[in-house]
């Protein structure tokens, strides 16, 4: 008996032992800490992000004595590449601390404060000091609130969706006329590509969903690419271009298919000239830009054409006001769409496009597909991080009934099934098939019109 208490009070005095070191261990001093944002209310948040989460969620936590053991520590390290790889304070906010913060961003955390899985138990358990107050919570989903209605609320929306992580589209682009009719002449132009076979529309079909529907494009000569070509409707919303977010913006993404040997094939000295020969369209682009041709303004007007590819939906109806522009289900479907927390990472006004994001969250996707490609890669093709490793840009889900075959390796043209895929790989969720039609139902709603025409008919 007493070899058994003495036994529990040891196990007692070890299990404090952990908790209590943690108390009497100096506050964290980090990035978060550190940095004062102009507004008050930012700066209250991020020094409760630094003094809570930044432990796991930065690169300069501070670990504890207890992480250099064997199983302890390998867990920790674990965890924290993990918390990390869903979301990183201090990459994402204190680089400029005076910026707003991203949507994603904002989002992931509202979600996290409005389960009160943040911090987790396991490490409430060992940090008695990192629960969050009521106090705490309330001032960082006040200021969530407040710098989404300030930053990316759209004109028009309904009070009700005001705070939603998803925003309609704005009703217009503020764009030069005469830059978006050049764009379009040179989108649709094949004499951009080397052999004058393609032009950005061949792999970019406005009449089918601004892709090709097709699992990988077919370049110069046959040539075929390894990845599935993204629409370019709404890419006015995307924060980074490509999958992996090699081009910064839309200018530098018009520029990479005429000089990829894959795609277009070409160069802006070869194409150039051949559009030289064209008299009207020189005139033309002339008259709008007095330099001439040139990379910087041809991909300069590609873009604005770009740019002007808004795609309005019943959804964006619904988001200011009219009830009755989705059915019952497609509502439905938008309410587990929010329940699952997709609008985590499908946030924004494009629903997508906003991060990068791990393609296997949950499970592993790749390992389980099998055969791993270079453009399995992802973001880690551009970084060489290997955090990046897996990752890519959030898709959009706007006129994604029509814009098959799905995922970056375009896996299947199903959408049910890919709803499926994703609630496996990424929520770690099994949908009902009821649920899974509800989704589909609502994902089918996000099918829009441009220049007035429905599209996909």
């Amino acid at each position: 008996m007493k070899k058994g208490l003495i036994v529990l009070v040891v196990l007692v005095v070890l299990g404090l032992l952990l908790p209590v070191s943690n108390l009497l261990r100096a506050a964290p001093e980090n990035s978060l800490t550190k940095v004062k944002p102009a507004d008050p209310a930012k700066a209250r948040v991020f020094a409760m992000l630094g003094a809570k989460c930044a432990d796991c969620h930065s690169g300069e936590g501070v670990l504890p004595f207890y992480a250099k053991l064997p199983v302890i520590g390998g867990q920790i390290q674990q965890d924290i590449r993990v918390a990390r790889q869903r979301l990183d304070y201090q990459a994402e906010l204190t680089a400029a601390p005076d910026k707003p913060a991203g949507e994603v961003l904002l989002a992931k955390t509202e979600a996290e404060l409005l389960a009160g899985d943040m911090p987790p138990l396991p490490y409430l358990a060992l940090h008695w000091n990192a629960r969050l107050s009521a106090e705490d919570k309330a001032a960082a989903l006040n200021w969530i609130r407040a710098e989404r209605a300030q930053h990316y609320a759209t004109a028009g929306v309904a009070a009700q969706f005001v705070n939603d992580a998803v925003q309609p589209l704005p009703e217009k682009m503020d764009l030069d006329a005469r830059k978006v009719a050049l764009g379009n002449k040179l989108f649709h132009d094949k004499r951009l590509s080397k052999d004058n076979t393609l032009s950005c529309a061949s792999c970019h079909d406005l009449a089918k969903g601004g892709t090709d529907q097709v699992q990988f494009s077919t370049g110069v000569g046959q040539k075929v690419g390894g990845i599935n070509s993204p629409t370019v409707f709404n890419s006015a919303f995307q924060f980074i271009m490509f999958w992996d977010g090699r081009a910064p913006h839309l200018e530098a993404q018009a520029d990479g298919p005429v000089n990829n040997p894959i795609e277009m094939a070409s160069n802006w000295g070869e194409a150039i000239p051949k559009l030289q020969q064209d008299a009207e369209l020189t005139a033309a682009f002339n008259a709008v830009y007095p330099q001439g041709y040139s990379k910087e303004t041809i991909t300069e007007a590609i873009a604005m054409f770009e740019r002007s590819l808004l795609t309005p939906s019943r959804f964006d109806a619904f988001l200011r006001g009219k009830s009755d522009a989705l059915t019952a289900d497609e509502q439905r479907g938008y309410t587990l769409f929010k329940a699952h927390n997709c609008a985590c990472c499908h946030a924004g006004k494009i629903l997508g496009g906003q991060s990068f994001e791990l393609m296997g969250r949950e499970a592993d996707y790749i390992a389980d597909r099998g055969q791993p490609t270079d453009a399995d890669l992802g973001r880690y093709s551009v970084t060489k991080n290997e955090g990046d490793r897996h990752k890519f840009k959030v898709p959009t889900l706007r006129n994604i009934a029509i814009t098959f075959p799905y995922l970056h390796d375009g896996a299947t043209r199903d959408l049910k099934q890919v709803v499926q895929l994703m609630a496996k790989y990424q929520s770690g969720a099994k949908l009902s098939e009821a649920d899974a039609d509800s989704l589909v139902a609502f994902l089918k709603a996000l099918t829009g019109t441009l220049d007035g025409k429905p599209l996909g008919k």
